[in-house]
């Protein structure tokens, strides 16, 4: 018993209640020009003017269902005022519509790169919106008849009686305690219907206003390219942040060394660690703007035509490094040279924080179809040696290095290979497919 009034005391009861009944207080506009042809042809029978007016009306109501903001807008308040949980449609043009930067292969169909529902998932928000105002208008009727007896009943107020006949038998309230019974009896009933408007609108909701498949579709690509991007950002930021605090802490202890030694060589080593931070900074302020929502400005793109800077503030930090080039880098263009850079770059920095003081060898070989890039290193036969411009403490790892490199090839169709290279040395070697340009 108690449970069956648990309806009658929730507060999205009535407000699932007032949902409908504003959709049949909004309808009344449209009322109006039904009317119209009504006025317009006095002639015809009064069951001809009724019918008209009804289909003319429905049929308004249909075309204000079938503007997207229409259904945005009842989406929103269906959320809200009846709480089902409805995802906002897919916006035109989804996530496809602002371009690819990351290169990542996009997933689905080319249709859903529109956004835009199929014609019969259109024509669900009409069949909504007419149920939605049909519900509010029996139920508005209803539990307003139902109110006015409850109130006017009781004690003969307004000279009030209440009679119903059925199948021959009439009773009759005009006063007394049967009365205030009648009237408490006629508010249960204007709750009851309160409750069966609101359960029919929140069964009917995530059927008519919930995705189609095909927006399902749609929606599902949009967030799998939307963790695409995010996972590419991440990465980016890991190896550009990772490799700037690598190089500037080495860099800062050789300056701490020479600051007194060779001058020259330290304020050489403080104006490698600026440009290193500089370019640091350009990538943290990008991501921050992509992850915000931000109109975000265009993206640092560092290529294979960076390398040889990149090289450069390594050596300014100590690292002896030998670049074994062959074929024209510049041929490489667009995802290929800039994977390639960001994979280089933290291959480098693995190589600068847990290998040993030795040489650093770079390979970047580019061929008819196929880029090859290795960085080959000395393994560290100890641990934590002192500070100093030939070595270097041993640096914690995260472990998100070596796995974001074989994601981030692994998305460029490519294969990549780390592991150990003889007795004392280390090799991470790639293999990215290319088109050369011309």
């Amino acid at each position: 018993m108690i449970k069956g009034l648990r309806p009658l005391l929730r507060r999205s009861t009535y407000s699932g209640a007032l949902f409908a009944y504003g959709a049949a207080l909004a309808s009344l506009p449209l009322l109006s020009f039904a009317l119209l042809p009504a006025l317009a042809w006095r002639s015809a029978p009064e069951g001809v003017q009724v019918l008209v007016v009804l289909l003319l009306w429905a049929a308004l109501i249909g075309l204000v269902g079938l503007a997207r903001t229409t259904r945005r807008v009842l989406i929103v308040s269906a959320r809200r005022l009846l709480r089902v949980a409805l995802p906002t449609p897919a916006a035109p043009g989804g996530a496809a519509s602002s371009g690819n930067p990351s290169g990542v292969p996009s997933a689905g169909p080319a249709s859903v790169a529109s956004g835009v529902p199929s014609v019969a998932g259109r024509w669900r928000t009409p069949l909504w919106l007419l149920l939605h105002v049909v519900l509010g208008w029996t139920g508005a009727l209803a539990s307003g008849v139902l109110l006015f007896v409850a109130v006017t009943l009781p004690g003969g107020w307004l000279d009030a009686e209440f009679g119903l006949s059925l199948f021959g038998r009439s009773v009759r309230v005009d006063g007394g305690w049967q009365s205030w019974a009648v009237a408490f009896g006629c508010l249960l009933l204007a709750a009851a219907v309160c409750v069966l408007v609101t359960h029919a609108l929140r069964w009917s909701a995530p059927r008519l206003l919930g995705p189609s498949a095909a927006e399902r579709l749609a929606l599902a690509a949009e967030r799998e390219l939307r963790l695409a991007e995010r996972n590419r950002l991440a990465h980016d930021l890991h190896d550009s942040i990772g490799h700037t605090l690598t190089t500037t802490t080495i860099q800062a202890a050789v300056a701490g060394e020479l600051m007194s030694a060779d001058p020259v060589a330290a304020r050489a080593a403080l104006h490698s660690i600026e440009e290193s931070a500089r370019a640091a900074l350009e990538d943290l302020d990008y991501v921050l703007g992509v992850l915000r929502e931000q109109e975000a400005e265009t993206a640092p793109a560092r290529t294979l035509a960076d390398l040889s800077g990149l090289l450069d503030r390594l050596r300014h930090a100590g690292a002896v490094v030998e670049l074994d080039r062959s074929g024209d880098p510049a041929q490489v263009q667009g995802t290929p040279s800039r994977a390639a850079y960001r994979i280089l770059q933290e291959g480098l920095t693995n190589a600068m924080r847990h290998g040993a003081a030795g040489p650093i060898t770079v390979r970047v070989a580019v061929g008819p179809d196929v880029l090859e890039l290795h960085v080959v290193n000395e393994t560290r036969a100890g641990a934590g040696v002192s500070a100093g411009p030939g070595r270097r403490k041993a640096f914690p790892t995260s472990g998100h290095g070596l796995p974001g490199l074989a994601e981030r090839v692994r998305l460029l169709h490519g294969e990549i290979e780390a592991g150990p290279d003889g007795p004392r040395h280390w090799r991470l070697a790639v293999r990215l497919p290319v088109r050369l340009s011309a």
